[in-house]
């Protein structure tokens, strides 16, 4: 593990290989990889372009029936899985497949398969990425990357490493249409200095969850900043920016979710302040309760240019940009006024960023087809895809230490840092 906190980014995965591709070809895009643009976009493929499709295997038919695996030009859905026969049978309709698994550990045997999705319980997708790449699949798994603690973030990088296959997160914020959109404005300099972003995930009602029947869920009692990659994508995948340090608070009640769970969480909520390895503030909220509408969103302020996304009390997306024009405000001080205007969001997905049949509107803010396309496409041509196991240990990790740091009334805590030196 590097625990250099000024590392900005990694600079692409080392030693995969592929089913689906020559190492020729991989070394190709490596080098790119390494050479290139600190922020990975999706590239358009078109059908039939990968040297062979991939044949993947679906675990897990709640989430995991969301994506369009069987729509991508470039990939066959070969098995599904899951524990419970319903599920099974609704992953076998939505993919359109025939061959079916009780249970991951069976279809990670399968040698016609070469990757897997793990949409499974979040305490076990390490577990299942270990078990996943231990029979030769490459992985992608639902978030978080790890669960509740610094031994799991290791166990899955040393497992990457170890085998050197492919591992993505399916993180949703990553391709919110604007998050695309904010991150082209960087690229093109747009914000000037970001200094300062915030972001939140606001979901009350979770604990409908909690319970199947008299059953306790994973979900019981989870402690918000074990869940934290809707928020941390939102800073890290626009500006390369890693998280290094963090005071977090929490807020709980008398509510008996938080006096048992095992978790030992006794939080509902809770708000963080990060340090990034550039000096700049991030703040993070991640509510389970309380009287706000729901919402993932962010804002990201600069110096030149300002961007905030839709907010779920009806403001939507807004652009404030510096300007040199001179006005008074209410206690009659000159200032520059700030220019305000509604911005119409893209709709990316309708782009050449996507293969035409992915060309739809999609579950997250149209993320689900993004996030098909880019582990398909990455594995297809040995690739690094664009939440590898270094992006996806960057937007998880901090949020391990944060609920550390509520846990101990907001101490001041140092975040390790996993990227490669």
């Amino acid at each position: 593990m590097n625990t250099r906190p000024d590392l900005v980014r990694h600079q692409g995965m080392k030693g995969v290989h592929t089913h689906c591709c020559s190492r020729r070809a991989f070394l190709g895009t490596a080098a790119f990889a390494a050479a290139g643009s600190t922020i990975a976009t999706p590239r358009l493929v078109a059908a039939e372009t990968a040297p062979r499709k991939v044949r993947i295997g679906v675990v897990g038919g709640g989430f995991g029936s969301d994506f369009q695996w069987h729509e991508h030009p470039d990939c066959i859905v070969a098995a599904v899985s899951d524990l419970r026969e319903e599920r099974r049978q609704r992953l076998m309709k939505v993919y359109n497949c025939a061959k079916a698994y009780p249970s991951l550990e069976e279809l990670v045997k399968d040698p016609g398969i070469d990757a897997v999705a793990i949409f499974t319980d979040g305490p076990l997708h390490v577990q299942h990425v270990v078990e996943a790449m231990k029979h030769g699949k490459h992985a992608i798994s639902a978030v978080p990357a790890a669960w509740g603690s610094i031994e799991q973030a290791e166990l899955l990088l040393d497992t990457v490493k170890k085998y050197g296959l492919i591992y993505m997160m399916a993180e949703t914020g990553y391709y919110q249409q604007s998050t695309i959109s904010v991150r082209k404005f960087y690229k093109e300099g747009k914000f000037g200095h970001l200094y300062y972003s915030e972001a939140e995930y606001q979901h009350p009602g979770l604990e409908v969850l909690y319970l199947e029947g008299s059953k306790r869920t994973w979900r019981y009692g989870l402690a918000p900043m074990h869940y934290p990659t809707h928020s941390s994508s939102q800073l890290i995948s626009v500006t390369g920016e890693r998280l290094v340090e963090v005071v977090c608070h929490g807020w709980g009640d008398n509510s008996q979710f938080l006096k048992d769970n095992p978790y030992g969480n006794p939080f509902w909520c809770e708000s963080a302040m990060f340090r990034t390895n550039r000096g700049n503030a991030f703040r993070m909220n991640v509510w389970w309760k309380g009287a706000h509408r729901g919402c993932e969103r962010a804002q990201w302020i600069g110096d030149k240019m300002s961007f905030y996304s839709a907010h779920p009390n009806g403001l939507g997306p807004v652009i404030i940009r510096a300007t040199e024009e001179i006005e008074k405000d209410d206690a009659g001080f000159e200032r520059k006024a700030p220019q305000f205007e509604h911005y119409k969001q893209v709709e990316w997905w309708k782009t050449d960023l996507l293969p035409e049949p992915l060309r739809h509107p999609s579950g997250h803010e149209g993320s689900h087809t993004f996030l098909t396309h880019e582990f398909v496409d990455s594995v297809s041509h040995g690739r690094r895809p664009a939440i590898d196991v270094y992006e996806a240990l960057a937007y998880t990790v901090p949020g391990i230490v944060a609920h550390q740091s509520a846990l101990q009334n907001g101490a001041l805590l140092k975040i390790p840092q996993f990227d490669p030196s």
